[in-house]
């Protein structure tokens, strides 16, 4: 048995790696991605971040002195506008980043407004341009700066008035949360991208050629030729998935931008990475199995890929509930619906909420599954009706 398996194997892989196209197949989608992502990261800096050292020009009218003191803390150059329309063109031009319009009496107007009165509080106006990315940042820097000069007004006690941080989340937690969230939706989608980038051709593929009666002509049999074929997609789906994973994580930096010394995937432990690659390996070998099936109906490697569609999108929504479940769910339940499970530990390994039982009856229930498809397609591979039809 262990021979014959083998052979089928040798022969599939021999058959992808033999063929440059497939080859470039299998590497072309990381090398495309970490392109793709690197760009985006790029553009996004350039059309939203503004440098570190950048001083913000603002012109404020009848300016009182207090928000004048406070403002100095700032990377602002405040000046006074000559002529109050011509500030307001420059904003527009992008010559200047804010205008600021206090009312003259402004410190009396607060003095003597009273909110429970019919009178309108005084009204400091702002002037920005939405087109410009420095001119938002400082909208946004000087109206809080409003706020809390507001709120000083009356103020009677601080909230996190002191120094240091509140936040008492652990930088392995936020960095948690945050893979979570996303990398289980991206790993579900490239383990299916791998998986119907090569089912398909070997066996619709084969049916296509007419090679397929070659191969079930040989004493070997046939549920033994199922198993080499899945066993062989399964090494070259993983292959391209681990490459799109690669350039993903390679990407990772640039796309966050500042942000991404906050996240890093030494976080995890030897144990993490073993629990993810064993639900990895059950995703993998499950989803070839299903294509397999499907692509045995089909009779061109196209109509396979068709039969394929719903599971991209079943499996693109499993992944997209990672990013609203609040964590891995902590009910076995979860853990024995096919691919669903898959997702739920991959959010549990991201963010320290492994399931042990849930992992064992994911495992359990991927392998049944999959041990049932590759049942399945053996009765498949003895119909000549399924397999000779063309």
């Amino acid at each position: 048995m262990r021979n014959s398996i083998f052979t089928i194997m040798k022969k599939e892989l021999a058959r992808f790696f033999g063929d440059k196209r497939m080859v470039v197949s299998i590497l072309l989608p990381g090398v495309l991605i970490y392109v793709m992502y690197s760009f985006m990261g790029t553009a996004m800096q350039d059309s939203f971040g503004v440098e570190e050292d950048h001083i913000y020009t603002v012109q404020a009218a009848h300016l009182p002195d207090a928000v004048a003191a406070l403002a100095g803390e700032l990377p602002v150059e405040l000046t006074a506008p000559e002529d109050l329309a011509a500030a307001k063109q420059a904003v527009t031009d992008q010559a200047l980043d804010l205008v600021m319009v206090f009312p003259a009496d402004f410190d009396a107007a607060v003095a003597a407004y009273d909110p429970a009165g019919q009178g309108a509080a005084p009204n400091v106006e702002l002037y920005y341009n939405s087109a410009s990315t420095a001119s938002m940042a400082a909208h946004q820097m000087m109206t809080a700066l409003l706020d809390g000069y507001e709120a000083g007004m009356a103020n009677k006690f601080d909230v996190n008035g002191g120094a240091g941080s509140y936040d008492l989340a652990t930088r392995e937690d936020a960095a948690g949360s945050y893979f979570a969230m996303l990398l289980p939706m991206l790993l579900m989608i490239f383990l299916y991208s791998g998986c119907v980038a090569v089912a398909p051709e070997s066996i619709a593929g084969e049916k296509e050629r007419g090679t397929i009666a070659t191969m079930l002509i040989t004493p070997i049999r046939r549920s033994y030729i199922a198993v080499g074929k899945i066993l062989a997609l399964a090494v070259i789906a993983l292959l391209s998935g681990a490459s799109s994973a690669v350039g993903t994580i390679l990407a990772l930096p640039k796309l966050m931008g500042g942000a991404s010394d906050q996240v890093s995937a030494a976080i995890y432990g030897v144990k993490d990475y073993l629990v993810l690659a064993a639900v990895i390996l059950s995703t993998v070998l499950l989803l070839v199995t299903v294509i397999s099936i499907l692509s045995a109906f089909a009779k061109t490697i196209k109509e396979a890929q068709t039969y394929a569609m719903p599971m991209m999108i079943l499996t693109m929504v499993l992944g997209i509930t990672a990013m609203f479940g609040g964590g891995a769910k902590q009910t076995i339940g979860a853990y024995l619906i096919p691919l669903y499970n898959s997702v739920q530990c991959m959010v549990g390994v991201f963010s320290f909420s492994t399931l042990t039982a849930g992992v064992a009856a994911t495992l359990a229930v991927n392998g049944a599954c999959t041990v049932l498809g590759v049942v399945i397609l053996a009765r498949m591979f003895n119909s000549e009706k399924i397999v000779f039809s063309r």
